[in-house]
């Protein structure tokens, strides 16, 4: 078995573990045994120095077995990018020892209520977060930060119970994340790590074009959805009806066509290319989260059509990973992202470029 084929069957082996664990997790809100599976297969270590391609096809098989371990995985891995980005070599290093050692890193961006500011970088934080992935299972999580009216970013220990509340969680679908809020009052910013520059979040690329990696879950997680229906209609006898066919056909082949929109996004905005042009990034990602969605939905709702009552079954595979991808895909500022990108693409030459 040469090296790719080996790396392909242990990934095969972990993403059955994390398929069987979705199962369990969904009902405890407990990430934890999903999180030790991708640490002791030394995923959360590597997945700062991986290829984008690499990087696109790892986050679509994990969300094809589980879309909520593959949602911490996608913060751990833009986390690491943005302190290889913009941290020193000290940060960077402290960082690579912290995930050597076991850290889970996120990262929070959603204000809570109370938006977290500070004086400046030594004083006292106040305020919170919410939707803050992985409550109990990250570690360290890097947030946004109001400094003087400027946005900073750091990175803060966030294994304090205390601080934590798991109970303002309570969606329909994505349950196991446990994605609830955080408060930060009274921690010493002298003791946090600040990454860059003010306002360097939000600059591109790496802000919007860095949604391929929401579109690589999207993407993942509704082949995933398929491959659990179909394993459902066949254990039925029902697969091979021809009003099946017809209706889960065209999805799978737009889910295939979509794979080639998404590595292509990925691979130029992490390219030296994407520097010159970071709207041609933002275009390129935002289409592709764009199409993955409606390839998502499209699927939904065949799936729906095809299974029946059954598949609204609290214990049924496909309706849990329909209810976590249904949630998961209300990205925020859906309707800006479509503008915006559709401006630069149907902009003179924008097509074009797209393609050549």
């Amino acid at each position: 078995m040469n090296a790719r084929h080996a790396l392909e069957h242990s990934l095969d082996a972990l993403c059955e573990k994390l398929r069987v664990h979705a199962v369990v997790q969904e009902r405890e809100c407990d990430l934890a045994p999903s999180v030790e599976v991708l640490r002791q297969a030394q995923l959360l270590e590597d997945s700062g120095r991986l290829r984008p391609t690499r990087t696109v096809r790892r986050l679509m098989r994990i969300a094809g077995a589980n879309l909520s371990v593959a949602r911490l995985m996608e913060g751990h891995v833009n986390a690491l990018r943005l302190v290889e980005e913009h941290g020193n070599a000290e940060q960077q290093a402290e960082v690579r020892t912290l995930v050597r050692d076991g850290a889970l890193l996120g990262v929070w961006g959603a204000d809570g209520e109370r938006p977290i500011q500070a004086k400046d970088i030594t004083g006292l934080l106040d305020g919170g977060k919410k939707y803050a992935s992985g409550l109990g299972t990250v570690t360290h999580a890097m947030i946004t930060v109001d400094v003087a009216s400027r946005i900073r970013l750091c990175v803060i220990d966030v294994r304090d119970e205390a601080r934590q509340d798991g109970t303002s969680w309570s969606m329909s679908g994505m349950c196991a994340t446990r994605s609830g809020t955080f408060d930060v009052t009274g921690i010493d910013g002298a003791a946090a790590m600040w990454v860059g520059a003010a306002d360097i979040y939000t600059n591109e690329p790496g802000f919007i074009s860095g949604v391929w990696r929401i579109a690589a879950l999207q993407l993942g997680a509704t082949l995933g959805l398929l491959e659990a229906a179909t394993r459902k209609l066949s254990d039925l006898g029902r697969l091979e009806a021809e009003a099946q066919l017809a209706r889960l056909a065209p999805v799978a082949i737009r889910a295939l066509g979509a794979e080639g929109l998404v590595m292509r996004a990925a691979e130029f905005a992490e390219s030296e290319a994407a520097q010159a042009a970071p709207e041609h990034a933002v275009a390129l990602s935002g289409a592709a989260r764009l199409l993955t969605e409606e390839i998502g939905l499209q699927a939904i709702a065949a799936i729906e059509q095809s299974l029946g009552l059954e598949h609204f079954a609290m214990d049924c595979e496909s309706g849990r990973i329909a209810r976590d991808l249904a949630v998961y895909m209300r990205q925020a500022a859906r309707d800006a992202l479509l503008l915006r990108a559709g401006r630069h693409l149907l902009a003179d030459a924008g097509l074009w470029e797209a393609i050549s």
